[in-house]
Parts: structure tokens; sequence; C-alpha cells
């Protein structure tokens, strides 16, 4: 089992890359919060349906408030302010590099209300995984246009503090439960914030062609399941910031994918900023030969 575990950092990080790629094929054809609504409304009854079959253990009335909490934040206000500033006029690569600052801050965050013990290591690979993110992106920033407001600064930002906020208060609160029944509420959360979205802002006008269930198929099934049980797992067993480094690393494999799918230009300037950022965050995430001693006991 543990020789399997070894394997579950790359595999989330290949998998998360690929919702970037899903929301490309789904953006043109429907608006964010009302896909992102259907996405995890789908994802919450799959996953009740994977309960019954696994006869999972029901969440206490505590438990699910706490991974509704985390839902609300993980998938509904980060997917929801990414997608929101992207269908906005954001261009993915500025956008790419806000999400960037998400290492940082939970790291940040880890040490305050986890009393996870950051050591100078962990910095250094932290702030070497934001160089190399900045290098991968940098020649994609050369066509910030109008979607560049300071409405979509904020949903960026916004977006950012929701997924590391979202990891912490899981982390805290919500970790000790059933994976799948947490999961499912977790999808709770995000669904019900992007519906009073959906009324709120669309006009809820959706396309349907081959693209789009395409997306939502991928999203939900690779994404919303598959990615998300490897993040929970993570999140369990590893220390906050160890597991948000990892992040740093989704910018360099979806521009790998957008070379091989849609014929992305990939110069060797990006090829050395993903191998730093490798580097940096080969470093953070190292186990170090002895245990350090906490700085402050978990509360």
């Amino acid at each position: 089992m543990h020789s399997v575990k070894r394997f579950i950092p790359a595999t989330f990080v290949v998998l998360w890359a690929t919702g970037f790629i899903g929301a490309r094929y789904a953006m043109p054809w429907a608006e964010p919060f009302t896909f992102l609504a259907s996405r995890f409304v789908l994802a919450a009854i799959l996953l009740v349906a994977l309960m019954v079959v696994l006869s999972s253990k029901r969440a206490t009335r505590t438990e699910a408030l706490h991974a509704t909490g985390a839902g609300i934040l993980m998938h509904g206000v980060y997917l929801g302010g990414v997608f929101w500033a992207i269908h906005r006029g954001m261009p993915a690569g500025v956008s790419a590099l806000i999400v960037g600052l998400q290492p940082l801050i939970t790291a940040v965050l880890a040490g305050k209300f986890l009393g996870e013990a950051i050591l100078p290591r962990h910095w250094l690979g932290l702030g070497i995984g934001l160089v190399g993110v900045i290098i991968v992106l940098w020649p994609k920033l050369g066509a910030i246009g109008g979607g560049v407001t300071p409405e979509t600064l904020a949903a960026s930002l916004v977006s950012v503090l929701g997924m590391s906020a979202g990891t912490i208060w899981q982390k805290r609160f919500a970790s000790g439960g059933d994976l799948v029944a947490a999961t499912m509420w977790q999808y709770v959360g995000g669904a019900s914030l992007m519906a009073l979205a959906s009324l709120a802002f669309e006009t809820r006008t959706v396309v349907v062609n081959g693209e789009l269930i395409f997306a939502m198929a991928w999203l939900v099934l690779v994404l919303s399941i598959g990615a998300i049980f490897l993040l929970m797992m993570m999140i369990r067993d590893g220390e906050m910031s160890k597991v948000a480094s990892l992040f740093y690393l989704v910018p360099a494999v979806t521009a790998l994918m957008a070379w091989a799918l849609f014929g992305e230009h990939l110069n060797l300037v990006q090829i050395v900023g993903m191998a730093i950022t490798t580097f940096g965050v080969g470093l953070a995430t190292a186990q170090p030969t002895t245990q350090p001693t906490r700085a402050r006991a978990s509360r």
C-alpha cells in the first residue's frame, strides 16, 4: 500500500491539470456558474450511489457541516472565481499565475492554524517553485487585454484564498470521517453556492454538443471524483504546505498537455521553468532524514 501511495502526488498533478483542458472545451457552450453547478450535482449523485454500493458510513451532522463548508470554499469559491474571471476575458496565463500564489498562502495559513513547522528549506522550495511557474507562464502574459480588470483580478484572488482556506478547513475539521461521505457533502456545498450564483447572475443558457458532453463527463469522473479523492487522501495523511506545493506543477503539466493537444507553442525558456518548478516542489516536499520538532501542537 505504501508503494502505491508514492504515486498519488504525481497522479493527482496530471489529473488536476486536465481540468484546465476540460474547461477549454466546456466554456464556449455554457456559462461558468451554471456549468459548475451541474458538474457538482452530478458528482454528488455519483458519490451517493458509491456510498450505497460501498455501504459507507454516513457523516455525522458536524462532519457534514464541516465538509459542506470546505466544499463551498474549495469547489464553489475557487472554481467559481477562476471560471468567472476567464469567462470575462482574463487570460488563462494571468489567472494561472495568480492561482500560483496558493501554495504560499496555504503554507502561511498552515503554520498559523494547523501548527505546522514550515522550515527554511520549505520556504525556499515554495519560492523557487513560484519563480518556475512565472517562467513557464511568462510567454503567455503578453496577450493581456481588456479582460484584466479590477473585477477579474479580485475574482482570481478570492478564488486563491478560497482554495487555501478550504484545504486548511478540510485538514483541521473534516479529515476524520468517511472519505466518500465527506466528498459528497463537499459537492453539496459547492453546488449550492454555484446554483445561487447561477440564479442571480446568469441566463443559464447551455448549448449541448459533443464537446460539452465530453468535458462534463471528464470533469465529473476524472476531476470531481478521481482527483479530489487523491487530494483528500493527501490532505488527510500529509502536511498542508507540502500538499499545496504540488499545485505549482499544474501550470507546467497543463502547458505540456496544451502543446500536445492543441499545438500551443512551448519554448526552451518554458521547459527550463518546468525544471525549476519541479526542483522547488521537490525541495518543499522532500522528507527530512530526521523529523523536526513541531513549532506548536495542532489545535
